[in-house]
């Protein structure tokens, strides 16, 4: 087994993730080994019978999956953690392992979209009403809920437009009436917003994004406290969820990387909107971590960082314009995800229900990778110029 420090609580948070379930690897490897298995056997009919080992099935476990998971489960703060193959596979399973015909779910307006589309087909099938709510809301959400609803779900800052979120007031409201809050929290990465602290029951990642950060696995974390876990374990289990070993393993290592990587992101985030800001052709950064920003005031109480992804409003200008800018860029790319080494933009247009998008312009999602932000700056300045021409 590795070294590993007795006493976490007095660790700093970079030592924490450097250091996190390294007791699980073996023979002196810093690393843990990459177990690939499905059956495990027995030495005889009582520990069979009895379970009496740590390993049963490849699909309820591995060395490889407790190391990464262990280690998830320490960045969150909370009681134990289990992986998916993905993060809307997190976000499906957890709201399947709480809801139920006849329930009620509260879902944030600004939820990622995917998850919207479970919403609104899965579960609506099921049985299950789900109302999009205000993301500023706050306590006040105590006004929709009802004798049935359930869950309570947040992601903060909201997908695309950026809202943050007053979740510890919603948290204690619905936990007043006997809900369950779940929180999207990829965009912090798990690092610089810790959920439970703050009133949550379960914190899910997109663990694509910042945990694995390089852009070459697929990864979702369902956390749970201790009140949610045996409930939400025994349906992931039954469910037959699992990720793959490779994947946890690449999610594992991305994590070692993950303080000093966060830490670039934002310092170049905050560079980049700054600049933004000052464009007289952007109307608006929606980037809670700018000062005088929307959501600000609530990112500063609650965050101790913020990450690369941001959005920003167009002044009105047309599609051949935005188009001009977007094709020529050279160090940006477009995709349609985030949180790995590269910087990418995306164009986007607000989807709601609950509530209305008062930008007239054109908008935009970035983020922001690993390159230098002046080399960012240069292909973004070029990239106006574009825009400018073709107006």
């Amino acid at each position: 087994m590795t070294k590993h420090p007795k006493d976490r609580a007095t660790l700093k948070p970079a030592t924490r993730i450097a250091t996190a379930a390294r007791q699980y690897a073996e023979h002196g490897m810093v690393n843990p080994a990459v177990y690939r298995a499905s059956t495990i056997t027995f030495p005889d009919v009582d520990t069979l019978v009895n379970r009496k080992q740590d390993y049963v099935y490849g699909r309820r476990g591995t060395p490889t999956s407790r190391a990464f998971e262990t280690a998830v489960a320490e960045l969150e703060g909370g009681h134990a953690c289990k992986a998916a193959p993905s993060g809307l596979a997190a976000i499906s399973t957890a709201l399947l392992a709480f809801l139920s015909a006849g329930d009620h779910l509260l879902m944030v307006d600004t939820v990622y979209h995917p998850a919207r589309e479970f919403c609104d087909k899965v579960l609506k099938r099921l049985g299950v009403e789900t109302t999009y709510y205000d993301p500023l809301a706050g306590g006040g959400i105590a006004r929709l809920m009802k004798a049935n609803t359930r869950v309570v779900y947040c992601e903060s800052p909201g997908s695309q437009t950026m809202e943050i979120q007053d979740v510890p007031a919603i948290a204690e409201a619905a936990r007043a009436k006997g809900a369950i809050v779940m929180l999207d929290n990829t965009w912090s990465g798990g690092h610089y917003f810790k959920a439970f602290e703050k009133g949550c029951d379960i914190s899910i990642q997109a663990a694509t994004k910042y945990l694995v950060g390089h852009s070459d696995a697929m990864m979702g974390t369902v956390t749970c406290n201790a009140r949610t876990w045996e409930q939400f374990k025994d349906a992931y289990e039954t469910m037959g969820v699992f990720a793959g070993p490779d994947d946890m393993y690449l999610a594992l290592r991305g994590m070692r990387t993950l303080d000093v990587r966060m830490e670039r992101h934002m310092k170049s985030a905050i560079t980049l909107a700054e600049w933004l800001r000052g464009r007289a052709e952007v109307e608006t950064v929606l980037y809670p971590a700018l000062s005088n920003a929307p959501g600000h005031s609530l990112w500063k109480r609650d965050f101790s960082g913020a990450s690369g992804l941001f959005s920003l409003v167009l002044k009105p200008v047309g599609v051949k314009a935005v188009t001009a800018l977007l094709d020529g860029l050279d160090l940006f790319s477009m995709g349609y995800s985030w949180g790995g080494y590269e910087s990418l933009v995306v164009p986007f247009k607000p989807h709601r229900t609950a509530t209305d998008w008062k930008g007239e312009g054109p908008c935009l999602r970035i983020h922001v990778g690993l390159e230098h932000p002046d080399d960012l700056i240069a292909d973004l300045d070029a990239g106006f110029a574009r825009l400018r021409a073709a107006s």
